[in-house]
Parts: C-alpha cells; structure tokens; sequence
C-alpha cells in the first residue's frame, strides 16, 4: 500500500512539475513584468484546483482509490504546495482555530523569507 502510494504521488508531482515549468514560461512569455506573474499565477490555480479536487473527493471519491493522493498530494504538490498551505490554513479557520492559521501564515512567510536570506547568505 506505501508503495503504491508513493509511486502515486511520484507519477502526480513529475507530471505537476512539469505543468509548472511549462505554464511559467508561457506566463512569462505572454505577460514579461517585474511581478512574479508566472508563480502567482501558478500558486492561485493551484489553489483553486486543490479547493476543487478536495470538495470532490469528500464528497464523491472514497480515500483508498489513491486518486486523492495522485492528484492532491502528487499533482498539486508538484505544481504548487502554496495549494497545500492554503488547504492547510482553510482548514484551521472552518475547525475554530483562527489564531493558528495567523500563526502558520505569519511564521511561515517571517521563518521562510528568513531562512531563504540564510540560505543565501551561507553559500557566499
């Protein structure tokens, strides 16, 4: 069952990665600006397209079909996990937990931008 769960998500996250190259070039093609147009535009369908797959999937499609874990866990984690965090956080505010939504965005951004400059800032 782990197995197939993780060749699952690998087929899902290669086929999202390449989704993602594939529409920020074609963003960055179309619309060349100094915004990161080409990602967010990436992060908002990935959003919209997990929000969709995850009202599906409650509804309709039992859990141990591994679609679920194809299309949430594999593709929209290859072609954004900005979708997942949304998820995440609109889970936590639906369940009562507002403030930890808060925390997990504010840390999430201050912790990673942080760590990217870290990051950076080691390999010079």
């Amino acid at each position: 069952m782990l197995l197939r769960s993780l060749v699952l998500i690998g087929l899902g996250g290669g086929i999202g990665s390449m989704l993602r190259y594939l529409t920020s070039l074609w963003v960055g093609r179309c619309f060349p600006h100094h915004f990161p147009l080409a990602t967010f535009v990436v992060n908002m369908a990935g959003c919209l397209l997990i929000g969709v797959l995850f009202g599906l999937f409650e509804r309709h499609v039992p859990s141990t079909t591994g679609l679920r874990a194809f299309f949430m866990t594999g593709f929209c984690g290859g072609f954004t996990t900005f979708s997942t965090f949304a998820l995440e956080n609109v889970n936590l505010l639906q369940s009562g937990h507002a403030w930890l939504a808060f925390a997990y965005v504010a840390a999430s951004v201050v912790i990673g931008l942080l760590l990217v400059w870290l990051g950076i800032s080691m390999v010079k």
